[in-house]
């Protein structure tokens, strides 16, 4: 049986994403001039909502927006999810 783990380390989180194949992105049309809007870790699966983003930038907003990481640490599984801290 899984287990899901939250964090808000930074470092942990870029880890368990690259991991896996995961990059920081955003939703397009969520962006609101300096602010990325809703922020997601896309695995390259097809989704044109989605546009990549710096890390610098997805932690700027994840910390802005007082988020946690929930995650499975199996590695073989990308579940993941954003939620409040």
């Amino acid at each position: 049986m899984a287990t899901a783990t939250t964090t808000t380390d930074h470092e942990q989180i870029r880890r368990w994403a690259e991991e896996r194949g995961g990059r920081p992105a955003h939703v397009k049309d969520t962006a609101d001039g300096g602010d990325a809007g809703i922020v997601r870790i896309d695995f390259r699966e097809p989704d044109e909502g989605l546009e990549e983003i710096s890390w610098d930038e997805w932690f700027q907003t994840f910390d802005k927006s007082k988020l946690a990481f929930l995650h499975d640490d199996d590695p073989d599984s990308r579940f993941n999810k954003l939620v409040a801290r």
